[in-house]
């Protein structure tokens, strides 16, 4: 890490696209329901992953926590992702 560098909490939300079936999403849905909780709907289930990444401002951390996402982290075909990086200050 270089002088400059910081490192930067990066958080990646992934849920699966719209009008992809969510068989999970569904199960918990049908759960809360049952157990009385007939508010619920339209449950999808994701997944957060948080990472630290060494960068030397936060428009870098978020340029290589997208490629991160696009090479393994995501299945872009059916999923999608948003990053938000923590202010290091």
């Amino acid at each position: 890490m270089s002088k400059e560098d910081k490192s930067m909490e990066v958080k990646i939300n992934i849920s699966l696209k719209h009008g992809v079936l969510d068989p999970q999403g569904r199960a918990v849905e049908s759960a809360l329901i049952s157990l009385g909780y007939s508010e619920a709907n339209n449950v999808r289930i994701g997944k957060q992953i948080t990472l630290e990444i060494d960068a030397e401002d936060a428009s870098r951390a978020q340029q290589r926590a997208a490629r991160m996402c696009e090479t393994l982290l995501a299945n872009t075909v059916i999923e999608d992702y948003s990053i938000e990086v923590a202010d290091p200050s």
